[in-house]
């Protein structure tokens, strides 16, 4: 893939400031786009409004500017994209691929099943919603499916996503879309060509990969970074209570995102200033040095 045509992008969710952990992922994938002379877009992921925080979009945004993180063409907000999620909901229909489902959650934390990424669905309503049930939400059925991928950090992975997914909602009981759809549409429309992200959404990469087969879209390539857990392994967000990042001094906590990456940093890059700590970080950005353990730690 010739470097001129690399698309990356961040995408944030608004449920409250920048942490640490959203800065790594945003410097990762910032600094993958840059080094391959290519475009790293932002999308606001706003979904589910009633977890949104009101003014968090502008602030990350803000903050992101602050850091020396600009991006490029416009920004995409989620919650104005419903008619192409539902656009791609249809054309699964056609496909005879979705089916209704009376199963809530309580339903399935009750099912034996289950993997350390969440319960597999049984497939109670795969034949038809049971007698005195109502429909809570849409499934996908994903039959035998397999998936295969290469991480450019963890190398090949494989799930069967009939063992240890199941189908899976594509579409809540309060109409609302999963992030799964969201995020295959949007990645689709937007020309996405690089995928730099978290670890804890390593486990949703062959969800959205199933869904780009059967809905023949391009599959970009994935590169999956280490998440940011507090002392108690806790992944920093907003539930673990992680606090919202300094602006006022930007290159410091720059740094040490990069050396949570497994990058070198020269003690002269320590005291420089914003415009020439990207000139720097741009050209020694080595993506073969990210940690693959999972997690790094910092102190709070």
């Amino acid at each position: 893939m010739p470097d001129t045509l690399y698309r990356g992008r961040f995408a944030p969710s608004p449920n409250g400031p920048l942490h640490f952990g959203s800065l790594l992922t945003a410097v990762g994938s910032y600094l993958d786009a840059r080094s391959h002379q290519g475009e790293w877009l932002v999308r606001i992921e706003n979904l589910d409004p009633p977890r949104e925080v009101p003014g968090s979009s502008q602030d990350i945004l803000q903050t992101l500017e602050s850091f020396g993180l600009y991006w490029d063409g416009p920004i995409v907000y989620q919650g104005q994209r419903h008619d192409a999620y539902a656009e791609a909901l249809d054309q699964l229909g056609k496909l005879q691929l979705l089916y209704p489902c009376a199963c809530s959650r309580r339903d399935l934390q009750a099912h034996v099943l289950g993997t350390t990424i969440g319960r597999i669905y049984p497939g109670t309503c795969r034949a038809g919603i049971p007698k005195g049930r109502s429909r809570c939400s849409t499934r996908v059925r994903v039959g035998n499916a397999s998936v295969q991928f290469v991480d450019r950090s963890l190398g090949l992975i494989e799930e069967d996503l009939a063992a240890e997914v199941g189908d899976f909602v594509l579409q809540r009981a309060d109409g609302l879309f999963a992030y799964q759809l969201a995020v295959v549409i949007d990645d689709a429309d937007q020309k996405i060509t690089d995928v730099v992200r978290g670890m804890d959404l390593l486990a949703s990469t062959g969800r959205q990969i199933y869904l780009q087969q059967v809905l023949n879209l391009p599959t970009p390539r994935y590169l999956h970074l280490p998440i940011v857990v507090n002392q108690a392994g806790e992944k920093l967000s907003k539930q673990t209570h992680a606090p919202a990042i300094d602006p006022a001094d930007p290159v410091p906590p720059l740094i040490a995102a990069l050396r949570c990456l497994g990058q070198t940093v020269p003690h002269e890059v320590e005291n420089a200033r914003l415009r020439e700590f990207w000139e720097w970080a741009v050209t020694a950005w080595k993506p073969a040095q990210i940690p693959c353990t999972g997690d790094v730690m910092v102190q709070n």
